[in-house]
Order: structure tokens, then C-alpha cells, then sequence
């Protein structure tokens, strides 16, 4: 990342939100500058999906501040491990990856971080960012996350996991199984549930009975928490909290309340089922907006900075796209690599 100088900071009565969380104003900038780059390899995907070139995708826009805030914990504490699901973009992007591999894992070519080109984009191991998505099927990496916090347990790490879903996926008896065991072990785990109201077109109050995913956490034996999702800093805060608990007292859920912009994915059309002005209202929220507005507030952040980073984005998004497109696909005599021991 470009360093962005950064506009001249301007006094406060107070602490600022992100210094009384242990960031420097070049970490928060840096931490939207990232943001911002996300944003736009996210819309690059869409329009290639409609070109034909990106066969299927799931945004994380409207997931983002969720998402970069509980990293941000797990980044700061240093001895966490991830099972993030299939919405989970905006944390995969912002571990490391360069947009490159972004662009090259959506459209399956040689080069993708994750699978070599070979499956759903993102999906599978990328271990020297400490993370793991086994696969897109609906909360299986809830008993998978459980296990590895268990087998953290028994070798005396300080590993805490967290552990990420959909309010949908929190239907699966997987994980009712996963947090009935985490209970039952008292394993170091931070259980995510991101609740953007929707199980692909089927709305919370046909999914379940409770008001609150979190409210289900006393069943098992630990505390549920519920935070404003949409909130970077109030996400950041949850989670720092969170694996602290973890780490000393055992499991806990974080309900994360956050909008789902987009569809499902691209083979989705939200108007049959949401209300026109739903996605609308919900952008009013936008961390991509909020943040910059609380940046520009405390002297952070100018327009024209802002508009560098646009800028800048792009250019990356760019040359990211034409590489990933020239690159070829994997070669097919390399189907059966990493599934058999020779």
C-alpha cells in the first residue's frame, strides 16, 4: 500500500474512537485505504461476472466494517486463527492478498492463492495468513473451527479461533453441535455470526423464533454478545473484548448486525424479495462513507486525499484485471495435485 499523507490532525476534547483503541491515525488510514481498494476490486468483480469472466460471486459489501474490525482484533492480538465463510471478502483482501490474487482466484486462474484455480473463488487454506475456509457448504467450518480450538486447547496455545457464519447458516445443526461441544470443553472460541437479515431470499423471521442469534449462546453455557456490525470501531472494540474472554473464560458469540447490499451472489436477483428502497436506506450506513466522514471530522482525511485513493485503487484494480486475465488456467495435468500422496 502507498503511504497517503495525511492532512494536518486537528485538537479534541476527547481521545479519538480509533486512538482509545490502540490505532494511530496512520493505521486507521491505512486501515481505509484498504477499504477503499476493496470496495473497488469488489465492483471490478460484479462487472466481470456480467462479461462472462468471473463465473459466480458472493459480496462482503455492507459485511466490511464487520469484518475489518474483527481482523483488526485478531491482527492486534497476534495469536488468533480464522475460519472466515464465503461472504467474508472484504477480510480475506485485507490479511495481505494483493489484488492480483484476488483477480486470478475469481476468475480460476494459475496463480490463486487458495486453490490454485481450482475451486470456488477464495475457498480452501491460506495458512501464512492463518486461515482456513474448507468449503462453501453452509456453516461446515462452524465443527471444523470447533476442532481446531480444541486441538489448541489440548497443546496449551495461546491460539483463540474465530469462527464466521451467516445468521442463515446458524440454522445448520452443525452448529448447534459445534457450540453445544465448545461448551461443554469451554474451548478458546469467538463464534461471528454476520446477520444481514437474509438466508439468500429467506428473511430472519421465517428463519427463526428469536429476535437475537446471540440470544441462543445461554443454551450452551456462554455469553452472546450483539454489536453494530455497521460500526468499524464498535466491531473492533466486540472482538479485542471477545478473544480476551476467549482466551481466559472460554466461548462466546458475537452477533454482528450488518446489510447485505448486493444480492446473494451474482445469480441473484434481491428485487423479487427485498423492498426497493431497502438496500437504499441501508447505505446510509455504508462504512465506506461513515468511515470517511469520521476521518475528514478529526482531520485525518481530505478530499483530496480521498480522492487519491480512489485513484489509486483503480490503477491497482486495473492492472490486476488485464494480468489475471492474460494468465492461463490451471494446466490439466495438475488436476490430481494435493489430492493424493504419491
Amino acid at each position: 500500500m502507498a503511504r497517503v499523507s495525511r492532512a494536518p490532525s486537528t485538537e479534541t476534547a476527547l481521545p479519538t474512537k480509533h486512538k482509545q483503541l490502540g490505532l494511530s491515525d496512520d493505521e486507521i488510514l491505512g486501515i481505509y485505504n484498504k477499504l477503499v481498494l476493496i470496495r473497488a476490486i469488489e465492483e471490478r468483480i460484479w462487472a466481470l461476472n456480467r462479461q462472462g469472466k468471473v463465473p459466480i460471486a458472493a459480496s462482503s459489501q455492507g459485511h466490511e466494517a464487520a469484518q475489518l474490525g474483527s481482523l483488526t482484533a485478531a491482527q492486534k492480538d497476534g495469536s488468533c486463527f480464522l475460519f472466515p465463510y464465503y461472504r467474508d471478502v472484504a477480510l480475506k483482501i485485507a490479511v495481505g492478498l494483493e489484488p492480483e490474487q484476488v483477480m486470478r482466484s475469481f476468475m480460476g486462474k494459475v496463480g490463486d492463492p487458495y486453490s490454485g484455480g481450482r475451486q470456488f473463488p477464495f475457498q480452501g487454506a491460506d495458512l501464512p495468513h492463518k486461515i482456513i475456509q474448507i468449503s462453501n457448504v453452509v456453516s461446515a467450518g462452524v465443527t471444523q473451527a470447533t476442532g481446531y480450538a480444541l486441538a489448541g486447547k489440548l497443546k496449551h496455545e495461546e491460539t483463540v479461533v474465530l469462527c464466521y457464519f451467516g445468521e442463515g447458516g446458524s440454522s445448520q445443526g452443525e452448529v448447534h453441535e459445534a457450540m453445544n461441544f465448545a461448551g461443554v470443553h469451554n474451548l478458546p472460541i469467538v463464534y461471528i455470526c454476520e446477520n444481514n437479515r437474509y438466508a439468500i431470499s429467506v428473511p430472519q423471521n421465517r428463519q427463526m423464533a428469536v429476535g437475537n442469534v446471540a440470544d441462543r449462546a445461554e443454551s450452551y453455557g456462554f455469553r452472546g454478545v450483539v454489536v453494530d456490525g455497521m460500526d468499524f470501531f464498535a466491531s473492533l472494540q466486540a472482538t479485542s473484548d471477545a478473544i480476551l474472554h476467549a482466551r481466559s473464560q472460554g466461548p462466546i458469540l458475537l452477533e454482528m448486525k450488518v446489510e447485505r447490499f448486493m444480492p446473494h451472489t451474482t445469480d441473484d436477483d434481491d428485487r423479487r424479495y427485498r423492498p426497493s428502497n431497502e438496500v437504499e436506506t441501508a447505505r446510509q450506513q455504508d462504512p465506506v462513507l461513515t468511515i470517511a466522514d469520521y476521518l475528514k471530522v478529526h482531520g485525518i482525511l481530505t478530499d483530496e486525499q480521498l480522492d487519491s485513493m480512489r485513484n489509486e485503487a483503480q490503477e491497482k484494480v486495473d492492472e490486476a484485471t488485464d494480468s489475471a486475465e492474460a494468465a492461463p488456467p490451471p494446466d490439466a495435468s495438475t488436476i490430481h495435485d494435493h489430492l493424493f500422496a504419491s
